[in-house]
């Protein structure tokens, strides 16, 4: 008999929820994170009284009410509206594409005069073949040009006429003044940081933290009837078909003598000539926080990943899916292990989509109703 029913690697969003379902079905749940503490890349820490998100913002949103009220059993969630402003020279220009954009870049101050621009610029395309075309045909050159082609290019290290639409898709065009980034009715970030959901959601479960799954694979495999893996599904099969490719970061962080840099928590940095693609200053992300003499601020680089970097960002053209797919179908064929996340599935998952794909595995293997 196996000393744990599940073995679960990865202490982030996938692996933390599908533990918990499994603990709280009475199951015994190791989990292994090969990092030096839980959360994944949600995990934020306090400095200076402010929660530093340690791998870039995370802003927790849903248009499922189930979600929304699965979250919330484990930390109380800030009033936070998620808005951005591209920063282009010495102008800031709204984000995502929304009335503001448009009044800010051609003048124009109604719906009506707004569509029309649009109906001028767009260049129609019947079927988009990837995020350029897709973007061209809903808002045309100008505001392409001037918000997405470079920031999109630095973002993913390739031109956008090869990368799929999807990428782009994730963001609303509105033709009003509403500039919130999302379209989800619930939204927030939880007071006091990511880290107590994670630990609320692992208690009862044990948990190692610093332990590589793939470097103790032959002891660990042996100890649960079943592993749930968040980690890459081409790692775990020694890229024996090859390495997909992934986008990494860089993060530099200051302490700011200040008690306010940039006015609101995420400026994006469209231009070439500036290597970061966003500076974050993490105090805002809890506006009824306590005001404090200093804050924090980050500075994100995107880069080329390389083996033993950290795979932020899973690159979904046409190769590499292909190449997924393959490790996937073997995969299918090895009933004691599960795949999941944004890794282990290989997709651009927000943390409400790694949330359901938890929850999803958890009631497929009957843990949860």
């Amino acid at each position: 008999m196996s000393k744990y029913d599940y073995l679960v690697v990865g202490a982030g969003m996938f692996g933390a929820t599908f533990a918990y379902y499994a603990r709280c079905s009475g199951k015994r749940v190791l989990v292994v994170e090969a990092r030096d503490h839980i959360g994944g890349n949600c995990h934020s820490s306090d400095v200076n009284g402010i929660q530093v998100h340690a791998y870039g913002p995370h802003v927790f949103h849903t248009s499922d009410q189930r979600l929304w009220d699965f979250i919330r059993k484990f930390a109380p969630f800030s009033s936070y509206v998620h808005k951005v402003r591209a920063r282009v020279s010495d102008r800031f220009i709204s984000l995502p594409i929304n009335m503001a954009t448009m009044h800010q870049v051609w003048g124009v101050t109604t719906p009506k005069e707004a569509q029309q621009k649009l109906i001028e610029q767009r260049i129609p395309c019947d079927k988009p073949r990837n995020l350029e075309e897709w973007i061209l045909s809903q808002v045309g050159p100008d505001l392409y040009e001037l918000l997405i082609y470079n920031y999109v290019s630095k973002q993913w290290g390739r031109p956008p006429n090869t990368l799929p639409a999807t990428i782009i898709k994730r963001l609303p065009i509105r033709m009003t003044w509403n500039d919130n980034y999302f379209n989800d009715p619930f939204q927030g970030i939880p007071i006091g940081g990511y880290d107590q959901i994670f630990e609320r959601m692992l208690d009862g479960n044990e948990v190692k933290l610093g332990v590589d799954f793939l470097k103790e694979r032959a002891s660990l495999s042996k100890i649960a009837d079943h592993i749930v893996y968040s980690g890459q599904i081409d790692a775990y099969y020694d890229y024996a078909l090859g390495a997909m490719q992934y986008r990494t970061l860089s993060f530099e962080t200051k302490i700011i003598d200040e008690s306010d840099f940039q006015g609101m928590s995420h400026i994006s940095y469209p231009s070439q000539s500036i290597p970061y693609t966003r500076t974050v200053e993490h105090k805002h992300f809890e506006p009824d926080a306590k005001p404090c003499s200093k804050t924090v601020v980050t500075w994100e680089t995107p880069h080329e990943w390389r083996r033993g970097d950290f795979p932020f960002y899973p690159i979904n053209d046409e190769l590499n899916n292909d190449l997924y797919e393959r490790y996937r179908q073997i995969s299918l064929k090895d009933s004691s292990i599960t795949f999941g996340g944004r890794t282990g599935s290989y997709k651009y998952y927000d943390i409400h989509q790694v949330m359901a794909q938890a929850i999803s595995v958890a009631k497929n293997r009957g843990l949860c109703t």
